[in-house]
């Protein structure tokens, strides 16, 4: 499978801000179904700090449409979350993004809304810098 087109900087950023990289394609598995990054390359990283676990969902936002964009990456988050706290409770799900998408989408009030209305919660990367310039809860 292809790799999101920033995957590799958000793994370093990851990296340096002191986790340890336990899977470089996360499985998540329940009932029927078996997932991993989708079609459009976008990955799942699973990290490890201390006894914190941690799953990374990784989106690039690069489709003319943010509304696609957002309803896709939500839509697949979702179900990540859903089925993370039924076999895997003690693993927290976040989405990481570059700082330019969060810049262009996360500061439009719609996608604001939908952030604070679903508990997204974030991590925010300086591509060229590779390190996390927001960790958001």
């Amino acid at each position: 499978m292809a790799k999101d087109i920033i995957h590799e900087p958000v793994k370093a950023a990851i990296e340096k801000a002191g986790w340890r990289i336990t899977n470089d394609q996360y499985t998540v598995q329940f009932a029927e179904f078996t997932m991993y990054a989708d079609l459009a390359a976008e990955r799942v990283i699973a990290a490890q700090r201390g006894n914190d676990k941690i799953a990374v969902e990784i989106k690039s936002f690069v489709k003319r449409s943010p509304v696609q964009d957002i309803r896709d990456a939500l839509g697949q988050y979702m179900m990540y979350r859903a089925y993370l706290t039924k076999i895997e409770p003690d693993r927290k799900l976040y989405m990481a993004t570059s700082a330019r998408a969060y810049r262009d989408v996360f500061s439009l009030k719609a996608v604001q809304f939908l952030v604070q209305q679903f508990a997204i919660a974030m991590i925010v990367v300086d591509i060229e810098k590779q390190e996390v310039t927001l960790w958001n809860e």
